[in-house]
């Protein structure tokens, strides 16, 4: 199953501390990738994978239409991809992949990030009450989150660079910030948000059609 990788891939990016410009000496090298099964495969009872982990540790990929699919639903992790400012490798099916990646956004944005974030936040607050102790890196990851949301509702871009935050997001994440005052900030973040979604110029909903043609080409470009 991992040849679908390795000989089918056709857009890998590296994401994570690395492209959101907060890494470190010792940190992983996070890649996500989006490989295009030959559509013949798909005519037996046995179909491609949806998703695969490696070759590589940290490596995780994702058939074209399943990836269209979650990025259709605006998933975070999935949008992220298509703006990692670290591309490894992309082929002409990628290229036309990344070459509509704004159909894919819409006001859902608002919530999807608004969730992700409220869930971190959720988290981290349970864990201080039971134990006393703070999850900063989820704390980190919250803020960076909410961040993120406010920016792709008010550019219809997906804010992956975030190292012109990079002392204060890696003061939270090293605890160096009291939770008092992460906290109020991520509340500030949840209003710019909220001030976001209520004024975006992002469509109510993403253009599947535009997505579907892709997908269709693609298919028919890998039927040989």
């Amino acid at each position: 199953m991992i040849e679908y990788v390795e000989r089918h891939t056709a857009l890998a990016v590296v994401v994570g501390s690395r492209a959101y410009g907060l890494a470190g000496p010792g940190s992983d090298h996070d890649r996500r990738g989006v490989f295009v099964a030959p559509t013949r495969d798909f005519w037996s009872l046995d179909k491609p994978p949806t998703h695969l982990d490696g070759p590589a540790e940290e490596q995780f990929s994702w058939e074209i239409e399943r990836f269209c699919t979650l990025a259709l639903q605006a998933n975070p992790t999935v949008l992220e991809v298509l703006w990692s400012p670290i591309v490894e490798s992309i082929t002409p099916d990628g290229s036309s992949l990344v070459a509509v990646r704004r159909a894919f956004l819409s006001q859902r944005v608002a919530e999807t990030y608004g969730n992700y974030a409220r869930d971190q936040l959720t988290r981290v607050a349970s864990r201080r009450e039971r134990t006393g102790e703070v999850n900063f890196k989820q704390a980190m990851h919250m803020i960076r989150l909410l961040m993120a949301g406010a920016h792709v509702l008010r550019t219809g871009e997906v804010l992956v660079d975030v190292s012109h935050l990079r002392d204060e997001l890696l003061a939270v994440k090293r605890g160096e910030t009291p939770w008092d005052e992460v906290s109020a900030w991520a509340a500030r973040l949840q209003d710019e948000l909220a001030g976001a979604a209520a004024s975006t110029a992002l469509p109510p909903r993403p253009d599947r059609t535009a997505v579907d043609r892709v997908l269709v080409a693609v298919r028919e470009r890998n039927l040989e």
